[in-house]
C-alpha cells in the first residue's frame, strides 16, 4: 500500500464515498456519504478548507477537532473513542498518527478500497491500528486493534492497562435530525422505534452477553423525509454476538465541522480486558452504511455485502420442517415416522428434530449438556428415524443448545465447576438453565467433541444452534478470580462454530436464541440462517420479518408456517395468510401435519410447490417496501436484479379508518416498462371487505393475468383490494419485452 500520511484520502463505491484528511494529529473525516467523485487536488483543498469550524465564545482557544479517534486533547466533550486506565493513571489518552496505507480499488477509485492507520499513544502505551474499507456495495467496515507496548511508557510498565471502551465514531451532518432504533421482547423482536435527535446523548447498551431481543439492531441517524423509499440514512451496525453499545450523540458546540455523531463499539465489563505489555485487543466489525434511497438503500447495500461472500449458502433453500410445535417433548418413532410421511407429501426437502432427544430431556427442566441420545425413548438410536427422513430424499438436522446446562444433568453434577458464574453463588436459573464455561479449555473440548460425533454418527445435514438465555453474572472463576467473560465466551463460540464447519464442510448450521435474541452479523459469519422470532402467529411474523430485513436477506431468514391457532398468541388465522407470510423467506413448516386435512395438505403442497418456482427470485432480489400512510397495511416486494420479474405480497395486519387504499405504487419497478401481472390465488382467495375488488383485479386473477406499464404500477399506482384484518395477496409480475 502507499503511504497516504498527510493528504486528502477518498474511497468510493456503488454511489458513496468517504473522504478523510491525514494531515493533522489523528484523521479526520471530511465527508461520509453521497459520492463527490474522484477529487482532484483542488477539490480536496476545498473539502480541507472548509473542514475546520469556528472557534466559540467560551471555548477552548482553537477549533476544536473531531476525528476518527475523538478524545478530550482535541476539544471533544462528548462520548470518547477510548477509555480506560492503568491502576487510576493513564487517563488522558492522545493517539498520534505514525504511518497511513492507502489501497483503493479499481481504475478511478471507484470499487471502494482500504485505509490502514497506525497511531502510537505514549500516555496509555498503546500501539493501534485502524483499518477501514469500503467494499463495493458502498459498506464502511472499521476494525481496530491495540497492544499495550510498555515500552512507550516506562513509568507504568509494569502495570496492566484496563480497556473500558473502544468505539468507532463518525460525524453526520446536520440535516440528520431522527433517529430510528429497535427494541423488542421475546416473539416481538425488531419492533421499530423513532424519534428526532435531541442536544445529549442517546446510548443503546445490549449487556446480555449477546444482541438480546430487545437489540438496537441497527441504528440510523436520518433525514427528517426517511421511509422505506425516500431520504438519507447513515446506520451502523455491531458485528458482534457478545455485548454492544450504540451511540447517538448531539453537542451544543458540534463536532468539527459536522452537527452530531454516530457511533458503536463492544459493550466491555469492569476489568474485562486488562492489557499487559505485549497483549492485544481486538475490536469487534463495526459496520457503517450510507443511502439517499432510504431504508430499503440501506438494506439493499447490505444484503449485497452478504450474498456476495465465499461461505454464502449457494444451494437453494431447502423447504423445512421442524419438530418442535408438531410435537415438542414427545418424542416417539411412530408419531414422527407419520410427521415424515405427511411431510414428504407436501414437498418438504429437510426435516429437523428439535429438542428433546437427548438423555433425560422429557421436559425443559434436565438435560441439557447431556449430549447423548436417549436410549429409553430412541431404543436403537436415531437411526431409524434418520432412515426414514432419507429414504424421503431429505436432509436431517437435529437442535442443540451447546452453550447451556440445567444443573439436572449428570454433565452439572460431575462438573459444577462447569456453570458460569461467581463462585460464592449462582444467580437464578432462567428457563431452569445455566450457562457453561466455555473459555475453560476442557468445557470447550467437551461440547465440540459431544456435537462433532452427533454429526458424524448421523451424518446430520444441518443445526439448529439455540441459546435460550442471557448472560447475567458471567464470570469465570478459572483463573481463580472471579473475571468478567462475555468476550472470551463469544470467541469461544465462534471458534467452536468455525471448527464444527471445517470438520464437516457440508454441515449447516441455524442460529437461534430464544427466536430471535442473537441476530448480528457476527454470528452470521459463521451460520446459514437466524430464527427470526419463536412467533409463528403471521401478524407477528410479518412485522419481526420486515425489520429482521434491514439487515439480513430473505434466504437467511427460517419462517415457518404454523397451527391455525398460534401456540405463542393463541391468535387464529387463516391457512392462506399464514402460507403468504411463510413464503418470503426461507421458507418451512412448524405444524403437526397430521392435524391437517387433505384440502389444507393439498394447499400446502401447492405452496410448497410455488416456494421452489420462486426461492431463486425471493432469495436473490432487491427488497422493496411501499411508503403507506396506512400501517395497518403493507406492501412489500422482492424484485430480481435484473428488472425481469418481482413479487410483492399486500397484507392488512387490522382495520382502519380509510375504506379504500386509494393508488398504491409498486416500489422497484421500471416505470419505462410494461408487465404482465398475476396474482398467485393458489393457497385460497384472500378475504375482502368490500363488495367488489377494484375493476382490474379481475384480470389480474385470470392465468394469463394483465398487462399494465410500469408509469401506472410504479409512478401513478394502482387500487388495492381493501382485505379483511389477517389477509395476505400474493403478486407475481414479469416485464414484458
Amino acid at each position: 500500500m502507499p503511504d497516504g500520511y498527510g493528504a486528502v484520502l477518498s474511497l468510493r463505491a456503488s454511489g458513496t464515498s468517504l473522504v478523510i484528511d491525514t494531515v493533522g494529529r489523528v484523521p479526520r473525516v471530511l465527508h461520509w456519504g453521497a459520492d463527490l467523485g474522484a477529487i482532484d487536488t483542488a477539490e480536496a483543498e476545498a473539502l480541507r478548507e472548509t473542514g475546520g469550524p469556528a472557534v466559540l465564545n467560551n471555548s477552548p482557544d482553537v477549533p476544536r477537532a473531531f476525528s476518527l479517534w475523538p478524545t478530550e486533547f482535541e476539544g471533544w466533550a462528548g462520548t470518547p473513542a477510548q477509555e480506560g486506565h492503568a491502576a487510576g493513571s493513564a487517563t488522558t489518552p492522545r493517539p498520534e498518527t505514525i504511518a497511513v496505507r492507502y489501497s483503493p480499488q479499481g481504475d478511478d477509485g471507484g470499487n471502494g478500497g482500504t485505509i490502514e492507520i497506525d497511531l502510537v499513544d505514549a500516555i496509555t502505551a498503546l500501539r493501534s491500528t485502524m483499518s477501514l474499507r469500503l467494499d463495493p456495495f458502498g459498506v464502511l467496515s472499521v476494525d481496530i486493534s491495540v497492544v499495550r507496548d510498555a515500552s512507550l511508557a516506562p513509568d507504568t510498565a509494569a502495570t496492566p492497562y484496563t480497556l473500558d471502551a473502544l468505539r468507532v465514531l463518525l460525524p453526520v451532518p446536520e440535516r440528520a435530525t431522527d433517529i430510528l432504533d429497535f427494541t423488542g421482547k421475546w416473539c416481538r423482536e425488531r419492533a421499530p422505534q423513532r424519534g428526532p435527535i435531541f442536544f445529549g446523548s442517546h446510548v443503546r447498551r445490549a449487556r446480555r452477553g449477546k444482541p438480546g431481543h430487545d437489540a438496537p439492531f441497527l441504528v440510523v441517524a436520518g433525514t427528517s423525509d426517511l421511509s422505506f423509499g425516500r431520504g438519507e440514512a447513515w446506520a451502523s451496525h455491531l458485528a458482534w454476538s457478545g455485548d454492544a453499545e450504540y451511540v447517538v450523540e448531539k453537542l451544543t458546540e458540534g463536532a468539527g465541522p459536522f452537527s452530531s455523531v454516530l457511533g458503536v463499539g463492544e459493550g466491555l465489563r469492569p476489568g474485562e480486558i486488562a492489557l499487559a505489555d505485549g497483549d492485544r485487543y481486538v475490536a469487534p466489525t463495526a459496520l457503517f452504511v450510507w443511502s439517499g434511497e432510504g431504508l430499503d438503500g440501506i438494506a439493499h447495500r447490505l444484503h449485497r455485502r452478504l450474498r456476495a461472500r465465499p461461505s454464502h449458502p449457494s444451494t437453494p433453500r431447502p423447504l423445512t420442517l421442524n419438530s418442535w410445535e408438531a410435537v415438542y417433548f414427545d418424542h416417539d418413532l411412530d408419531r414422527l415416522t407419520a410427521l415424515v410421511e405427511r411431510a414428504g407429501r407436501v414437498g418438504v426437502e429437510r426435516v429437523v428434530l428439535d429438542d428433546g432427544w437427548f438423555h433425560g430431556r422429557r421436559d425443559a427442566n434436565a438435560g441439557l449438556g447431556d449430549w447423548f441420545v436417549d436410549r429409553s425413548v430412541w431404543p436403537d438410536g436415531l437411526s431409524p428415524l434418520v432412515d426414514i427422513v432419507r429414504s424421503h430424499g431429505m436432509q436431517f438436522g437435529i437442535w442443540f443448545e451447546p452453550e447451556m446446562i440445567n444443573l439436572d444433568s449428570d454433565l452439572a453434577r460431575a462438573h459444577p465447576d462447569w456453570v458460569l458464574g461467581p463462585r460464592q453463588a449462582l444467580g437464578a436459573t432462567a428457563r431452569d438453565q445455566y450457562v457453561l464455561d466455555l473459555t475453560r479449555p476442557e468445557v470447550y473440548e467437551h461440547v465440540l467433541e459431544r456435537i462433532s460425533a452427533i454429526v458424524d454418527e448421523y451424518g446430520v445435514d444441518y443445526i439448529k444452534w439455540d441459546h435460550n438465555r442471557d448472560l447475567s453474572e458471567p464470570v469465570s472463576g478459572y483463573a481463580g478470580i472471579d473475571r468478567p467473560v462475555v468476550h472470551e465466551q463469544t470467541l469461544a463460540l465462534y471458534r467452536m462454530l468455525d471448527t464444527l464447519r471445517a470438520r464437516h464442510p457440508r454441515l449447516e448450521i441455524e442460529t437461534c436464541s430464544g427466536g430471535g435474541g442473537r441476530v448480528d452479523l457476527g454470528i452470521l459469519d459463521r451460520t446459514d440462517r437466524v430464527w427470526a422470532s419463536d412467533c409463528n402467529d403471521p401478524v407477528e411474523r410479518l412485522q419481526i420479518e420486515r425489520w429482521t430485513r434491514m439487515l439480513v436477506p430473505p434466504e437467511l431468514i427460517g419462517s415457518h408456517l404454523g397451527a391455525p391457532r398460534s401456540h405463542t398468541t393463541s391468535r387464529r388465522t387463516d391457512l392462506s395468510f399464514r402460507l403468504i407470510v411463510a413464503l418470503t423467506a426461507h421458507a418451512g413448516i412448524e405444524w403437526d401435519l397430521q392435524e391437517a386435512g387433505d384440502d389444507e395438505l393439498e394447499r400446502i403442497a401447492q405452496w410448497g410447490a410455488v416456494y421452489r418456482e420462486l426461492r431463486g427470485l425471493i432469495h436473490s432480489g432487491r427488497v422493496v417496501n411501499a411508503d403507506l400512510s396506512d400501517d395497518t397495511t403493507a406492501l412489500s416486494g422482492f424484485v430480481a436484479i435484473d428488472g425481469s420479474r418481482a413479487i410483492y405480497t399486500w397484507a392488512r395486519l387490522g382495520t382502519s379508518a380509510p375504506g379504500q387504499s386509494g393508488r398504491v405504487r409498486f416500489p422497484g419497478l421500471d416505470a419505462r416498462a410494461r408487465y404482465s401481472v398475476r396474482i398467485r390465488d393458489e393457497f385460497g382467495p384472500a378475504s375482502r371487505h368490500q363488495s367488489a375488488d377494484p375493476s382490474w383485479i379481475a384480470a389480474a386473477l385470470r392465468p394469463d393475468g394483465v398487462t399494465l406499464p410500469g408509469s401506472v404500477l410504479a409512478a401513478a399506482g394502482v387500487p388495492l383490494p381493501t382485505l379483511n384484518p389477517q389477509q395476505a395477496m400474493l403478486f407475481d409480475l414479469v416485464r414484458l419485452p
